[in-house]
């Protein structure tokens, strides 16, 4: 753990994570959104929304017809493209793959299913647009990341899976079972346990919470492509990613997992702040770009 982590992780612990714990009223937290000021943004960043609820963002020349589908987190009551504009760039500069990012309708006005139809819808959208199932890699964070994996399993269902997938820290079982959410809820630096069931009632109301569009656990994944999952290992969502690698594997897929010890949920958007951001980013971009490396033309 760096002595940069060391000092982020003070201010979190003792000021974000009771913040959460305490508010009155879960979408009151949602409207802080503080991202968009405190994420830096690479040089010559560059993006223009299309119809549909698609961002794309680059720094430069990329990679022809090759995206990167990627939508943000926020417990699925809050989060923006805009926020995440910086990180995503520089995704896009590490990976040379141009990133297409959704901006989904978010809860409680707009519940279970409409993030997935919005996911889905912007699947459908790149493949107006003449991208094929192989020059698109899903990915995402957090409530983002689960949800690429549930479009993930539905895709795979029908045959027509991404070139690959990667996940940071995804929220993946919204029935809340996994065994970290008792574990780690007192050395989670960020996530206070004690509010999760309260967010997934105000997204899912009264829907099924083991419903693989919600909750990509327990979906199927036949013909899975590779998969890379991200996560820290004192987070309260560890399980939820360990448990999708192993359900992965169930059905043939090829999942590397990259576990992190001590780091706040979805560090890798701090790049700047902590060095083991751009590390887990430089891994990612390498995941990417082998993706693509030997994709027919």
């Amino acid at each position: 753990m760096s002595w940069q982590s060391r000092i982020i992780s003070g201010p979190l612990r003792y000021l974000l994570k009771p913040f959460l714990k305490h508010v009155f009223d879960p979408r009151h937290a949602a409207q802080v959104d503080l991202l968009p000021y405190v994420l830096r943004h690479p040089p010559y960043l560059r993006y223009w929304h299309r119809p549909g609820g698609l961002t794309w963002i680059n720094t430069g020349p990329c990679l022809p017809n090759a995206a990167i589908l990627y939508f943000h987190g926020g417990a699925y009551i809050s989060g923006s493209v805009e926020g995440y504009l910086g990180p995503l760039g520089l995704l896009s500069q590490m990976t040379g793959v141009e990133v297409c990012a959704v901006s989904y309708r978010l809860a409680p006005e707009h519940r279970f299913p409409a993030a997935f139809e919005d996911a889905r819808a912007a699947w459908d959208r790149l493949a107006d647009l003449g991208y094929r199932p192989q020059d698109i890699v899903l990915g995402g964070d957090s409530a983002g990341g689960g949800l690429a994996m549930a479009l993930l399993a539905a895709l795979c269902e029908e045959g027509t899976p991404p070139a690959a997938a990667f996940a940071f820290s995804p929220w993946t079982d919204l029935a809340l079972t996994g065994e970290s959410l008792e574990l780690n809820a007192e050395v989670d630096p960020v996530l206070p346990v004690t509010r999760m069931a309260e967010v997934v009632e105000l997204y899912l109301g009264d829907h099924d919470p083991r419903d693989p569009h919600a909750s990509p656990l327990y979906a199927t994944y036949p013909g899975c492509p590779p998969v890379f999952l991200q996560y820290g290992e004192h987070e309260i969502l560890r399980d939820d990613s360990h448990r999708l690698a192993e359900r992965l594997r169930d059905f043939g897929g090829v999942v590397s997992e990259d576990v992190v010890p001590e780091m706040p949920h979805v560090w890798q958007l701090f790049d700047g702040y902590l060095p083991e951001a751009r590390e887990s980013l430089v891994r990612t971009a390498e995941f990417v770009q082998a993706s693509f490396a030997d994709r027919s033309r």
